[in-house]
């Protein structure tokens, strides 16, 4: 039974084909990155596999059961918990009470979710913020945040919509630094990354996807070393 798999998904918005019959699995505790230019369809795909969007064909499969047409909040207690691409914390809630939010996903009350969600933020190394309200923070701290919402619901599956945006270089090293953490714990996580540094160094496989269709799919060097993925991203993206 594979952890994730991905058959065949098409979405159409109109007559046109966001995503066009893609397929991967993902493997239970490997990071699998995913990338391509803007508007190849990476985000419509997570909105797929979180829920948002009910695909036009296909079917997403999730420890072997079809979980595509569930509602969000269904595949996040299924075990399936995602970060956004714009960060958006309740913004006049502190940094604590945004994450106890999360943990209410799993937590049978108060106590258990406080408990959850400090742990989430020790982990992200925000507990010293616990306190400050979150729009207060600065976008590296927003980003993890965002990262500590999604740990509080405890999933299994873990999906990172570019979450390394905007950040300076010591900001790259510490949320790689927390990717690996999370992989260490057992969670599987698949990234959406424009950063090739980032990319190249996290993931154990890369799938492509370019004008809504797979492209490539391989080991992070030979993505790196495919003339059809040089041609329709890598030539550009290269020094990112």
């Amino acid at each position: 039974m594979n952890f994730l798999e991905v058959n065949k998904v098409s979405i159409f918005f109109g007559g046109l084909a966001a995503i066009k019959d893609v397929s991967f699995v993902l493997n239970q505790g490997e990071i699998l990155g995913l990338i391509g230019p803007n508007g190849a369809g990476k985000t419509t795909l997570f909105n797929v596999l979180n829920g948002f969007y009910r695909p036009s064909r296909g079917e997403v499969r999730f420890k072997g059961e079809k979980v595509s047409g569930f509602k969000p909040h269904r595949i996040c207690r299924l075990g399936i918990a995602r970060t956004f691409q714009v960060v958006k914390p309740l913004q006049r809630m502190s940094v604590l009470d945004n994450v106890i939010t999360s943990a209410f996903v799993r937590a049978g009350g108060k106590r258990q979710a406080e408990k959850i969600a400090r742990d989430a933020l020790e982990f992200t190394g925000l507990f010293a913020d616990r306190d400050a309200i979150s729009k207060s923070l600065p976008l590296g701290k927003r980003k993890r945040l965002e990262i500590a919402r999604a740990l509080a619901t405890q999933p299994e599956l873990l999906l990172l919509d570019e979450s390394f945006a905007g950040l300076n270089p010591s900001e790259l090293d510490v949320s790689m630094g927390i990717v690996r953490q999370i992989k260490d714990k057992g969670i599987t996580i698949m990234i959406i990354e424009h950063h090739m540094r980032v990319i190249m160094a996290l993931s154990d496989r890369i799938v492509v996807l370019n004008y809504g269709e797979k492209i490539a799919e391989g080991a992070p060097q030979e993505i790196r070393n495919n003339a059809q993925v040089v041609e329709a991203y890598l030539g550009d993206s290269q020094n990112a």
